[in-house]
């Protein structure tokens, strides 16, 4: 066997993924991007091959061969269920091993636990990710992961994109049907979206799929006019999303005589960019959870991958 001579982190999502080759002291070395690797659109086969194609790119890249790959990481979105993980794992492993290459150590993950990683490289602390999807993770100075939300649209996503998007639908089915509150989004969800009929409006979301998500940056308009309906959905889902994280840091605070300052850091632009939503999450955590010091992200998922992909190597 080739002595391991490199790791390789990977973040997966519905679009793309990346992958990282470093050499054992975190120096990346080559980057490689390739389709998507959520295996809930496009299955474990394909997820499986495009993670093996993206190890492959890696190692050419700098004249390595698969087998001198230490340890993968891969945080997948969607792959949040171990059973999933052993799924895709024995899938990669089993590609890897019809092309004659050896790998020891591969681990898969969720995009939300390298993310983690990635934000205080590897030390203590609370991400709260906030895109079409919502969760929370935190990690302690043992080591040890907590996690809420991530129940996915029809039970959760708390504080979501997609949440925000289906209270603004309801609003506005409601004024249409000539009983809601008068409301700004009408005017702009026809504007924008050609969504001005119950016609329109029901075939859009039940036969195309519409994402939910879409219609957020329309709330935060009409928000920003003042518009009481918009004002109300985006305080609910912030009040939502500040429950998630109380949970998360009420479970690593159980037991502790003293409460320590913990850093908290966004994830997803969402939260990540200056807009009326992220300002108002900002206020109510500096209000509500003093105990929590808010901070960029340190490094990006993907390098928290390989981060763990060190870490996994020397065990």
């Amino acid at each position: 066997m080739n002595k391991p001579l490199y790791i390789i982190g990977i973040e997966g999502g519905g679009t793309k993924t990346t992958a990282v080759l470093c050499a054992l002291d975190g120096i990346i070395l080559s980057e490689a991007q390739g389709g998507p690797s959520n295996f809930h659109i496009i299955g474990i086969d394909k997820t499986a091959s495009t993670l093996f194609d993206l190890i492959q790119t890696c190692c050419h890249s700098v004249g390595c061969s698969v087998s001198q790959i230490g340890a993968v990481v891969a945080g997948l979105a969607g792959a949040g269920r171990i059973s999933d993980q052993q799924r895709i794992k024995d899938k990669l492993l089993e590609e890897v091993r019809v092309k004659n290459f050896n790998l020891e150590k591969v681990l898969i993950e969720s995009d939300a636990r390298i993310a983690l990683e990635g934000a205080f490289s590897g030390k203590p602390g609370v991400v709260v990710i906030a895109g079409t999807g919502s969760i929370v993770f935190g990690k302690d100075e043992r080591d040890k992961v907590y996690r809420a939300g991530g129940w996915g649209r029809l039970i959760g996503d708390e504080g979501s994109g997609y949440a925000i998007g289906r209270e603004a639908f309801r609003a506005v089915a409601k004024l249409l049907d000539g009983y809601g509150k008068k409301t700004k989004l009408v005017k702009l969800f026809n504007d924008k979206f050609g969504l001005g009929t119950q016609d329109a409006i029901i075939n859009t979301v039940y036969e195309e799929k519409f994402d939910f998500a879409s219609v957020v940056p329309v709330v935060m308009e009409a928000a920003l006019k003042d518009d009481p309906a918009a004002k109300k959905i985006l305080v609910r889902a912030c009040s939502d999303l500040i429950e998630v994280i109380g949970a998360v840091l009420d479970k690593m605070n159980k037991g502790r005589k003293g409460v320590p300052k913990r850093p908290l850091a966004f994830v997803g632009n969402l939260l990540m960019n200056d807009n009326f939503y992220s300002r108002k999450i900002r206020s109510a955590i500096k209000r509500e959870i003093s105990y929590v010091t808010i901070h960029n992200a340190e490094s990006s998922p993907v390098v928290g991958a390989a981060l763990m992909a060190i870490r996994l190597l020397n065990e």
